[in-house]
């Protein structure tokens, strides 16, 4: 994972450069290629799967399909199929952040709801994960 993200590196820091000079201009927008777009996801598709495999090794549950979805409101959502869905920004934020959320969504198989049950799931990896989620939401989609 490293590797490829270094590998990676200037293409993910002009990108990076883009964003926020478009979200400095309109912070609600920022404009991005398609072929950005496109690598962007393909990047977080990457960072996904590899943290869900590494992540997945403790919880052990069962999932069908991982989409990258351009999503206006939400970071990630799982529905009761068994299918991750993530917004492709998980791959330009810090990498604890894309690991609060991946981990969040993959307990949603153990938990289907926000039961205390449920945050007990997410901090048997993410101990810290209310200070995650505070800091998640001072970025703006």
């Amino acid at each position: 994972m490293e590797a490829f993200l270094v590998s990676k590196s200037d293409w993910i820091n002009s990108t990076l450069e883009k964003i926020k000079s478009a979200q400095t201009k309109n912070p609600a927008q920022p404009k991005l290629t398609k072929k950005d777009f496109i690598r962007l996801r393909e990047i977080a598709l990457h960072l996904a799967t590899t943290k869900l495999a590494l992540f997945n090794k403790h919880y052990n549950f069962s999932y069908k399909n991982i989409v990258i979805r351009n999503q206006k409101t939400r970071w990630g959502s799982c529905s009761r199929k068994g299918n991750l869905n993530f917004n492709y920004k998980i791959a330009l934020i810090p990498e604890h952040l894309a690991d609060y959320i991946i981990v969040h969504e993959l307990s949603h198989l153990g938990q289907f709801n926000h039961s205390h049950k449920f945050w007990d799931l997410v901090a048997e990896t993410i101990p810290n994960h209310h200070e995650l989620r505070r800091e998640l939401r001072n970025i703006h989609l």
